[in-house]
């Protein structure tokens, strides 16, 4: 299920910017410069593809202490590329005019490149982060990503078609909301996965073992990992039967950066708006 929230969230960002660009075009007679946006997505797409499979035959080349470590950094590069782009949408969730005087600007000094490179950047980035992520969640939960993959890049592309069509409607800002929380939690789980698999391979310290442990007990235990609720958690956010303390205090660390920094950044913009009133 996380590779659906992940890959949804992102192809609905890439296909909101690419949308937001066209429909400028469109809107501005301009729309023969449509083959650079396309051109743009094309390519940024094609490299997240190369990347995947580099990522891929490099990681296959590994065994024990060394895979582990490997493993336990992409899952920490993960979180952050994660991390980056979640406080980067939290930030510019009204960004549309800010694309459009990008755009025109490009255009109106003939700078036909900045056109591309804001297309393909965007599209590259998201496609990084998407390859990333889901490699980390293949490892952390040794599961296949593609059908539920899939699934949300249509789903993302259907909806952004039908919400510049017109013919969906939703509140934009709540679905950040809820997306971006969901995210957070995602990223919180894998930081404490990449612990575990860095504290595997000796690089970091174990302190305590396990803080707590319920996976010994019998399966029918709702919160084992295999339980009915564990397993749902396990899938969704990273919950672990048996941390260690590191694994807790690195979960909860982040969470605490990453809702404490968003809680405060919208009361700034809370106190903005009320002082421009």
């Amino acid at each position: 299920m996380q590779e659906f929230i992940i890959t949804f969230r992102e192809t609905f960002e890439v296909a909101l910017i690419a949308g937001i660009v066209l429909s400028f075009l469109k809107r501005t007679n301009q729309a023969r410069h449509n083959i650079i946006v396309y051109t743009g997505i094309g390519l940024a797409v094609a490299v997240s593809i190369a990347l995947a499979l580099i990522i891929n035959q490099v990681a296959g080349g590994f065994t024990g202490a060394t895979e582990e470590v490997f493993e336990g950094v992409m899952m920490y590069l993960s979180v952050i590329f994660l991390s980056f782009m979640i406080l980067w949408t939290i930030k510019h969730k009204h960004a549309v005019k800010e694309i459009e005087k990008q755009v025109a600007s490009d255009l109106d000094t003939g700078y036909k490149t900045g056109l591309f490179l804001l297309i393909f950047v965007a599209v590259l980035r998201e496609g990084i982060e998407t390859v990333l992520f889901l490699r980390s969640i293949i490892v952390a939960y040794d599961t296949s990503v593609m059908l539920f993959s899939l699934l949300g890049i249509v789903t993302a592309i259907g909806i952004a078609w039908g919400l510049f069509k017109g013919m969906v409607r939703f509140n934009m800002k709540k679905f950040f909301n809820i997306t971006s929380t969901l995210l957070i939690l995602f990223a919180a789980g894998l930081l404490a996965h990449g612990t575990h698999e860095l504290q595997e391979a000796k690089v970091l310290p174990t302190v305590v073992e396990h803080l707590w442990d319920i996976n010994p007990e019998s399966d029918t235990n709702p919160l084992h990992e295999k339980g009915y609720v564990g397993s749902v958690f396990k899938s969704l956010f990273g919950y672990n039967g048996n941390p260690s303390l590191i694994e807790v205090v690195s979960y909860l660390l982040f969470l605490m950066i990453t809702l404490g920094w968003w809680r405060n950044f919208e009361k700034q913009q809370s106190l903005k708006a009320r002082l421009a009133d």
